[in-house]
């Protein structure tokens, strides 16, 4: 197991602060929010898989979404801020991933939202007539999170600090 200095060393600020004090990441900063490529989702700290590609969905609430998860996930009583959510951890690591709201699409109604910051991606690669190549990506999913919003009307919502 790393110690906090390889953890440190490693990793970048931010996803320090998510994964190991329970931060987030500005919304829509994340690398993969608007990331669709076919593949999977492993935790940072660990490599456990966490989720698929094909349980992603654009939620538009500023970081990923999933309505599925994939991986050895446990859940937390969250009320910091006032409020009372579900943190969702890595099993295996403990590593803070984000939380889990009932708003999400048919089939399950959940929103795993999730930090860019705490997932590592590794794209799927199709053999084709003897080569590899990587899938492309796939359509998003528009959520009820979406609320309708483009992604330039969210960008300029974040450039304004509006908040909805």
């Amino acid at each position: 197991m790393e110690t906090d200095e390889d953890l440190k060393a490693r990793l970048t600020r931010m996803q320090y602060k998510v994964t190991q004090e329970g931060g987030t990441e500005p919304p829509f900063s994340g690398k993969y929010d608007s990331h669709f490529e076919k593949g999977i989702y492993n935790c940072i700290i660990c490599g456990s898989l966490l989720f698929k590609s094909e349980h992603k969905y654009e939620c538009g609430c500023g970081w990923p979404g999933f309505w599925e998860k994939d991986g050895d996930i446990k859940f937390i009583k969250d009320y910091s801020f006032g409020m009372a959510r579900t943190e969702v951890q890595c099993n295996k690591c403990n590593s803070h991933l984000g939380h889990v709201f009932n708003d999400g699409p048919e089939p399950t109604g959940l929103r795993y939202c999730i930090n860019s910051a705490s997932l590592n991606f590794v794209g799927s690669k199709v053999k084709n007539g003897g080569k590899f190549k990587t899938v492309k990506p796939n359509d998003a999913v528009k959520g009820p999170a979406s609320r309708g919003f483009s992604t330039l009307q969210r960008s300029f919502m974040l450039l304004r600090r509006i908040r909805v």
